[in-house]
């Protein structure tokens, strides 16, 4: 069992511009305040083909509880049902927490 909860950062660089490592920082912070343990973020581009389903084999290969973004503009500003139903999505401005939606 794990000390304390996992948390994935996620940002795409084409949506933060120059503003890239303030929200790395953002995530980093949130992170931390809530108690999650941050062992990455990952990043993606405009040109990442299917960003959401990679992010989501991430959050599956490391059993991250939560992924954490700076705003929902990082998903196209809609929340990620699929994702949502795999784990908390926290994002930073404005602060939010989509839990987790059990399957049934």
């Amino acid at each position: 069992m794990r000390a304390k909860p996992t948390a994935l950062g996620y940002l795409r660089k084409d949506i933060s511009g120059v503003s890239l490592e303030w929200d790395e920082i953002q995530i980093r912070s949130i992170a931390k305040r809530l108690g999650y343990e941050l062992p990455k973020t990952v990043v993606f581009s405009a040109v990442t083909d299917h960003p959401a389903d990679r992010l989501m084999n991430v959050v599956r290969h490391t059993d991250a509880d939560a992924v954490i973004t700076p705003s929902l503009a990082h998903f196209g500003a809609a929340v990620p049902d699929a994702l949502v139903r795999m784990c908390d999505l926290i994002t930073v401005d404005p602060e939010s927490t989509f839990a987790r939606k059990a399957r049934f």
